[in-house]
């Protein structure tokens, strides 16, 4: 049982889909916060087209098939059925713990996960297990970076990236954070992923909300998305070793105790 509650009556900004809030939610809760489910990002499946088709028709000449999320798998799996995994399937590459937990529950075990969960620490550990001509596939969103393809091509890999879902904000979304913003009633702000940093920042500028940042807490997941943080001028309190949640939570609460 937890003796204090640090986040006692502070908001905090959940920034992911209603599937994906409910744990995040949980652990701001257990620490005496109130979460504020407020996506802004959401995912849906690209229309099937020629080139998907190809790369789903072809997935037995691939050595390699690389997934970076649990959204990613999810959508994949929406158009290339599991039971024809056994078809000559090939060995499965993750990034996150939870992507692999996604796979492990339907069933299915990754290859290769690396030690931290960034493109970086990915194709670092990733590149000793492929040889020269291996084939490799990577199914991503429209906004996902294409450092990983570019890695791995640049040490003779031939390598297949096919988009086959889009990230964006629903427009309720947009509104309800303007509001929220605009009234000072999120107390700390949380970001996943660069796209909830772009996604935010639009509607900042939109209604111009600028100065209702200055008071907030501002944590964040991973270089890449501290990074982004930074380009727009915003000073991050929190952003752990670990890229996970729970540790951007710690990182938080640590953060506070300090200013403390």
């Amino acid at each position: 049982m937890i003796q204090s509650l640090p986040l006692l009556d502070k908001s905090v900004l959940i920034p992911r889909g209603e599937n994906q809030a409910k744990s995040f939610s949980q652990l701001v809760e257990r620490y005496g916060g109130i979460p504020i489910e407020i996506p802004l990002i959401a995912f849906r499946p690209i229309e099937k087209n020629q080139y998907l088709n190809e790369a789903l028709l072809a997935l037995d000449t691939y050595d390699w098939i690389i997934f970076t999320s649990n959204v990613t798998v999810e959508t994949f799996f929406s158009f290339f059925k599991k039971e024809r995994v056994g078809e000559t399937f090939p060995k499965i590459a993750v990034i996150g713990k939870k992507t692999g937990e996604v796979l492990t529950d339907m069933g299915l075990s990754p290859q290769f996960v690396p030690s931290a969960y960034v493109a970086e620490t990915f194709v670092e550990e990733f590149i000793p297990s492929i040889g020269k001509g291996a084939r490799v596939l990577v199914p991503k969103g429209n906004l996902a970076r294409e450092y990983i393809a570019i890695s791995l091509t640049e040490v003779g890999a031939h390598v297949d990236e096919v988009v086959i879902y889009e990230t964006y904000m629903p427009d309720e979304n947009r509104i309800k954070l303007a509001r929220m913003l605009a009234n000072q009633q999120l107390d700390i702000l949380t970001f996943t992923s660069p796209s909830t940093v772009d996604h935010f920042m639009a509607v900042v500028k939109e209604y111009r909300l600028d100065e209702h940042l200055k008071n907030c807490i501002i944590g964040c997941i991973g270089p890449v998305t501290e990074k982004k943080l930074r380009a727009y001028g915003l000073t991050v309190h929190a952003s752990p070793e670990e890229y996970t949640v729970k540790e951007m939570i710690n990182s938080t609460i640590a953060y506070l105790d300090r200013e403390e």
